[in-house]
């Protein structure tokens, strides 16, 4: 399993918080494949970049020869997760966690080793249980405890309701590592609650308790929000490769170095030789083209990953236009329209603040020219091409 400084150092990369690294150390000097414990609840049927933090550092751990249990809690999933929840979610139908766990399942395994792989559904242990057990089970834990939840804790203050059924989230997230007996759960920085629940039931039941290893939350493309399907600044593992390779060169430079640190595979020594030579003057550009074929590669095949870099440069850096660009007409007043109105009418905005925050960024071009008044008023009659990002693109016919 290689040397503790050399395991150490593959294990922290990337890692918020490690609780405890006295009791991760002694786990390691066991000398034993360690069971690595990650839960994800089939809330949706496909997994996005942001999921894919986690299971990077599972597939660290199988690399370094410890076996991952990758759980899919399609008990909880009908629960619902309340972390960072302001009101109660509604819960999902059993046809509807299923649906969504076949996904998970054939996803995770473009990344994870198989042969080092165990895949575990909550509902195993959890389905057998008896209302008594359940009551047992939650009289291991105090309500006081569960306030401390700062989610909780808000809308305790708030007069927000919070139900009862909400508090067994922690409680069978943390029943979870004593069923699989868990050396080692990771999670997100919102899940340091949940997975302390975890030790201390390991501890009740008379368990060593895990190591609580957090992982940091993906921003999305954004660069300000985390990666989500309902905010839409989200790459799906499942995006065609172009869509999924031309999210990727619409970062930022700066975003593209924690991408590459929590989303590569690369050793870091190399990524820090990409950020000397970005020092050095390289386009920033190049070394995202990098990372947007590793990542492409990894989800649809080596071979495609260094075909879209081609087709990408073809169709954006020699100047031709999308085939399939959509055209819009635009009947606007005749003093004429603010480009942030525009770009809302267009579709290509969801509203003025994020117009502006775009060309802000120089991402918006009108026939091929940068726009950077954000004050621009646009007179018709007019034809253009709207360009927003390097992906999206609007054949405009302004009339009055």
């Amino acid at each position: 399993m290689g040397e503790f400084a050399d395991s150490m150092s593959v294990i922290e990369r990337g890692v918020e918080e490690i609780l405890t690294d006295e009791s991760l150390q002694k786990k390691l000097e066991e000398n034993r494949p360690l069971r690595i414990k990650a839960g994800f609840d089939p809330t949706a049927p496909d997994l996005h970049l942001g999921h894919t933090v986690l299971i990077n550092k599972l597939r660290q751990f199988q690399e370094l020869g410890h076996e991952v249990q990758f759980l899919i809690g399609d008990f909880t999933a009908m629960i619902g997760d309340p972390t960072g929840k302001s009101v109660t979610r509604p819960p999902l139908t059993r046809d509807d966690v299923l649906e969504n766990a076949k996904t998970y399942e054939h996803q995770v395994f473009k990344i994870l080793l198989p042969e080092k792989t165990t895949v575990l559904f909550n509902s195993s242990w959890m389905g057998a249980m008896s209302a008594a057990d359940m009551v047992q089970l939650a009289a291991k834990h105090t309500v006081a405890r569960m306030l401390e939840r700062d989610d909780f804790s808000k809308r305790y203050r708030n007069g927000l309701s919070i139900s009862i059924h909400e508090f067994l989230y922690p409680l069978v997230q943390g029943y979870d590592s004593v069923a699989m007996k868990s050396d080692i759960e990771i999670g997100g920085t919102d899940q340091k609650f949940n997975l302390l629940v975890g030790r201390q039931l390991q501890e009740n039941y008379g368990q060593t308790p895990q190591v609580a290893i957090t992982m940091p939350i993906l921003e999305g493309l954004d660069g300000v929000q985390k990666m989500s399907k309902s905010l839409n600044n989200y790459i799906g593992i499942t995006d065609a490769p172009d869509d999924m390779f031309g999210k990727l060169m619409s970062i930022s430079d700066d975003l593209m170095w924690r991408y590459f640190e929590l989303l590569s595979l690369r050793p870091m020594a190399e990524i820090e030789a990409f950020r000397e030579q970005a020092r050095a003057g390289e386009n920033p550009r190049d070394i995202k083209f990098l990372l947007g074929e590793e990542l492409v590669g990894r989800f649809h095949g080596e071979e495609e990953g260094q075909k879209v870099r081609k087709r990408f440069i073809q169709r954006f850096q020699k100047g031709s236009l999308p085939d399939d660009m959509p055209e819009k007409t635009v009947q606007i007043p005749a003093q004429g329209i603010a480009i942030g109105h525009l770009l809302k009418e267009l579709g290509m905005v969801s509203g003025t603040s994020e117009a502006f925050r775009l060309i802000k960024q120089s991402a918006v071009r009108i026939n091929s020219e940068r726009i950077s008044d954000r004050a621009l008023v646009i007179n018709a009659p007019a034809e253009l091409v709207v360009q927003v990002g390097k992906r999206k693109f609007v054949r405009a016919n302004l009339v009055l």
